[in-house]
């Protein structure tokens, strides 16, 4: 989270210090899918087709499987819906691991950041203008700064510091996660999963590239008495061996990692200047791929209204938006990762059926109701009255508006002899979108927003507008005279759908948003 809100507030040209106490990124990959939303975000920063060449192959691995072991009869595999969801993105949900992820993300914000690895912040003190702390690393250095962001981790020093609680369950499992080096290309493409849940002896099995890492999840039980250490060289190779069902099966053991399944949510999101960002403001069970996803667009929520603060650009009202937007978003995402956490607990325990656990696996495969669907309510938008769109499944379903609060659909426009997509317009500024001809663009002069007409059909003259697409004033429900105006993090922020063009109504929209207005 902390190399992505860096990358993010450097775009917007804010100096930033990143304090990471390890040594180097991650050597597990605690986290591997990346989301529509997200991989959106990495398209903006430049490092789409790096992520995707760095990951796995999307037809093959976008799948679940569940079975006795990997080669059992009884192994059933369903795969992501590309046909269905992929249209409504000029990208689309990658699996790429974590450590392999943090090394991209790392070079790009040590280019535009100042970051610090095996540094550690050991005290830190708000003030009347800010926060100062003490950052040692080779030398102590006292660093003072008007915000900080938090993203220490479920464990957050900075969270308890401020008498921050996390409320949620009681912890759902106590995780071993073993890492191994195998060559599983006997196995067809029809048992070749991102992720395989598996019954005898319960476990998981996940594709950590699509040649030969992989790791198994299992658990213990500490009422028991069972521990970490109970998990020997001999007992891993026993687990992975029984996972993929090949008793003498070569594997070379790559690492062992303790961590604990739980769900909790941040009583706030912000105390003063400090602000708490990913794990440390809420965890999600691994369970449908949701934690580092919503921990990044914390960040990038956050990351534009730090920006027009500190440029005097908007009110320190703004700030509080934050919170009382990605809070609910975060409530609900660590919510439907627990629905899929109990759904893999009953199949586990021989409660669900094979092909009921496959059904229900394969109905909650595809999030892009939760990842793209979701919106804001705060006074950072301008609601036109119009109602959500309804969607038969709010989990699944993913129904484009371009409602106030919800993230600006993508449409393909074309443009000379190539195409782009409408969210390739957008950010790291306010962009307002309208109708060739409709007036609007001439009443956006002079103002902080950058305008785009889109046609509906190209047009001969020097003149023509750029941007050319026959339904997106349609799609985003928009008459010849209106305009659509969208935050620098995608979301839009006013639409009118129909009216006479006025520097005024933008100029009061924008001190509106930005909390200008007294």
């Amino acid at each position: 989270m902390g190399l992505c809100a860096a990358i993010e507030l450097s775009r917007h040209g804010i100096s930033t210090l990143l304090v990471e106490r390890r040594s180097g990124t991650s050597i597990f990959p605690k986290a591997r899918l990346v989301t529509t939303r997200t991989m959106e975000l990495l398209r903006a920063w430049g490092l789409q087709e790096e992520v995707e060449s760095a990951g796995m192959p999307r037809e093959q691995y976008l799948a679940v499987g569940v079975g006795s072991s990997l080669t059992a009869g009884d192994f059933v595999r369903a795969s992501a819906e590309l046909e269905r969801d992929a249209p409504q993105s000029p990208t689309y949900t990658h699996l790429c691991a974590q450590d392999v992820l943090e090394v991209i993300l790392r070079r790009l914000a040590g280019s535009l950041a100042d970051v610090r690895f095996g540094t550690a912040m050991t005290r830190m003190t708000v003030t009347g203008s800010g926060v100062e702390a003490l950052v040692e690393g080779v030398e102590p250095v006292l660093v003072r700064c008007r915000y900080l962001v938090a993203a220490d981790g479920s464990r957050s020093g900075i969270r308890e510091s401020l008498g921050i609680a996390a409320e949620g369950p009681p912890p759902l499992g106590h995780m071993i996660s073993i890492m191994f080096e195998a060559d599983l290309g006997f196995l067809p493409a029809e048992r070749r999963a991102a992720l395989s849940f598996l019954t005898d002896p319960p476990c998981a099995v996940e594709a950590v590239d699509h040649r030969l890492r992989w790791m198994v999840q299992t658990g213990y039980d500490p009422a028991r008495g069972g521990g970490p250490e109970d998990f020997t060289e001999e007992v891993c190779l026993r687990a992975v061996r029984a996972a993929v069902g090949v008793p003498d099966l070569p594997v070379t053991l790559l690492g062992v990692m303790p961590w604990l399944q739980q769900a909790n949510l941040a009583t706030a999101f912000r105390a003063g200047p400090v602000f708490l960002a990913g794990d440390a403001a809420h965890v999600a069970t691994p369970q449908g791929g949701f934690g580092m996803n919503c921990g990044i667009q914390d960040a990038h929520n956050l990351a534009w209204k730090l920006a027009a603060v500190l440029r005097g650009q908007a009110g320190e009202r703004l700030l509080d938006t934050y919170e009382t937007e990605r809070r609910p978003i975060a409530a609900r995402t660590v919510q439907e990762s627990l629905t899929n956490a109990r759904i893999t607990w009953e199949m586990m325990e021989g409660r669900l059926s094979m092909a009921e656990a496959i059904r229900r696996q394969a109905d909650r495969r595809s999030s892009e109701g939760l990842v793209l669907g979701h919106h804001y309510d705060s006074d950072g938008v301008v609601p036109d009255g119009t109602a959500p769109p309804a969607a038969q499944d709010p989990y699944r379903d993913y129904v484009p508006t371009a409602r106030p609060g919800h993230r600006a659909p993508h449409v393909w426009l074309t443009c000379g002899d190539g195409r782009v997509s409408t969210l390739d317009l957008l950010g790291p500024h306010f962009t307002l979108l309208t109708p060739a001809g409709s007036g609007w663009l001439q009443a956006a002069a002079g103002l902080p927003v950058r305008a785009a007409e889109i046609a509906e059909a190209e047009t001969d003259g020097a003149a023509a507008p750029s941007w050319v697409s026959p339904t997106w004033a349609k799609e985003y429900g928009l008459g010849p005279r209106g305009a659509v105006l969208v935050r620098p993090d995608g979301h839009v922020a006013w639409r009118v759908r129909e009216d006479t063009p006025s520097p005024g109504a933008l100029e009061t929209v924008l001190a509106t948003v930005l909390a200008r207005h007294r």
